[in-house]
């Protein structure tokens, strides 16, 4: 009998079709993200010989369009200087970094050198930042040679680099997670910086260690700029487990000063961690995350490959209830060329007895938009199920005011005792009228409600795709309409 384990059996039924995966082995955190001369670059950790967390790379993907990635050789592997962990990259446009010869336009890439046996040993020095550039459009990357170029000041978690321009000052930022604060240092060339202030010690959640932060200006709806602070932990989310906060306020060029001290939540559901944006994109702030837990992300019974990444997003301010000034996510504009032409399409009506929605759920063969308008919201239940027995719950709860979504039936689910469960998001408008979206593809589903202000993303491992499905309000409820499209595999 042979001393090796066996290979799990390939699940091709949960590789998702519009979501990132790699073609095999271990991923999380999104990084590098940069759109660069028609192209968008994807860069994440990634462990190219096995299926869960262990020496990090940087894997490396690439679309023109958002819906296509074309897997790329790895960018980044682990040197003497330790593992390459999370960071971002950017195009340093008048080559202020002296990476590239004169004239040219290098993309550079700022990471955290983690090394692991001084990790081991006790010490709390081990996360460094370092950088990479490459100089034939983000195909290859040479790492700097004097690595590193932020030393640790004494921070056990001391990573995670997110850069930023800042026209004003005519110096990069970079924005670096330190443990419980994020740190704000800048520099002119990208590789001699200085600490200009730190932001979080007792403000926010603080269930677990502060990571992966991103600052960008998004308009607001009275059309003043403010700043948005993203910030990633783990434990500690509204649903157990990794989620991602955000802070909204000012930032002059020194120091991120929050309107409130309030706890935000930019994603209620229990698998989108992690996340930032895009560089490079100037006119909207494009993002990703992980769509996983820490919780149970090296459980979750996917082969060969072991997690995928959310759909891209807009991210956007909007007026929530009380008129506080909320971050909204609504799917980037690209994915609506994966919709075709409706199966179901019902116009204004009232919802008086269970609605049949399998004849249309038929034919979506498990990868569908499901999109529900009404003008008096009422608490109702959507039933998705198949012919293994397995289902899957969401609705709306109207006394609690909250949105949800329960998996502890949608198939296989027992692999970790946290992935069963029932999630849910508060509702975070006024009045009545109200719109649902949720995207259905192989082994997940995400949720916007209210335009992009309660959001949810789940995973869910169907043994078979979701044809049955049943409405169910719980008193008669006003529909503008109803309406399931399916969605194109784009690959």
């Amino acid at each position: 009998m042979s001393s090796f384990a066996q290979a799990p059996a390939a699940t091709p039924q949960w590789r998702p079709a519009f979501h990132y995966t790699p073609q095999a082995m271990w991923m999380n955190d999104p990084n590098g993200l940069v759109f660069h001369r028609g192209v968008y670059h994807l860069f994440y950790q990634y462990h190219p010989h096995s299926a869960v967390w262990g020496p990090m790379h940087w894997g490396h993907a690439t679309s023109t369009d958002l819906l296509r990635w074309q897997e790329q050789p790895v960018a980044l592997a682990p040197d003497a200087l330790g593992m390459v962990f999370s960071g971002s990259a950017v195009v340093d446009a008048d080559n202020r970094s002296g990476l590239g010869p004169a004239g040219s336009q290098p993309l550079v890439a700022a990471f955290t050198h983690h090394a692991m046996d001084a990790d081991r040993a006790g010490g709390i020095t081990h996360e460094r930042q370092s950088l990479a550039f490459s100089l034939d459009g983000g195909l290859t990357w040479t790492p700097y040679a004097g690595n590193p170029v932020l030393p640790n000041p004494g921070r056990k978690d001391f990573r995670d680099p997110k850069l930023r321009w800042l026209p004003e000052r005519q110096r990069w930022l970079m924005a670096l997670a330190c443990g419980d604060r994020i740190c704000f240092y800048s520099a002119a060339d990208l590789r001699h910086w200085t600490l200009e202030s730190e932001f979080g010690a007792g403000l926010g959640a603080h269930g677990g260690v502060w990571e992966c932060p991103d600052l960008f200006p998004l308009p607001g709806p009275d059309g003043r700029t403010r700043w948005v602070l993203l910030v990633s932990l783990t434990p500690g989310g509204p649903n157990g487990g990794s989620a991602t906060q955000y802070f909204i306020g000012q930032f002059d060029g020194h120091r991120f000063t929050p309107d409130d001290t309030q706890v935000r939540w930019l994603d209620f559901g229990p698998d989108n961690y992690a996340g930032v944006t895009w560089s490079g994109v100037e006119d909207r702030a494009l993002f990703i995350g992980w769509m996983s837990n820490w919780q149970y992300a090296t459980q979750v019974p996917t082969a060969p490959w072991r997690s995928a990444m959310t759909m891209p997003r807009e991210l956007v301010l909007r007026t929530g209830a009380g008129g506080q000034l909320l971050l909204a996510s609504q799917p980037a504009r690209e994915l609506q060329a994966l919709v075709q032409t409706p199966l179901l399409d019902l116009g204004a009506q009232r919802l008086n007895a269970p609605l049949d929605l399998s004849a249309a759920l038929a034919g979506a063969d498990g990868r569908f938009l499901l999109t529900l308008s009404t003008p008096a919201l009422q608490g109702f239940t959507l039933s998705m199920g198949n012919d293994a027995g397995e289902q899957l719950r969401l609705g709306y709860d109207a006394q609690a005011q909250r949105w949800w979504i329960d998996r502890r039936a949608s198939g296989e689910v027992d692999f970790h005792r946290s992935f069963a469960a029932q999630h849910s998001a508060p509702r975070l408008v006024d009045g009545g009228a109200s719109h649902l979206a949720l995207w259905f593809d192989h082994g997940v589903v995400e949720l916007f409600a209210d335009d992009g202000l309660s959001v949810m993303t789940s995973l869910h491992f169907n043994r078979q795709p979701w044809r049955q499905g049943v409405l169910q309000a719980e008193l008669p409820m006003a529909v503008d309409s109803l309406r399931i499209q399916p969605l194109r595999d784009p690959r």
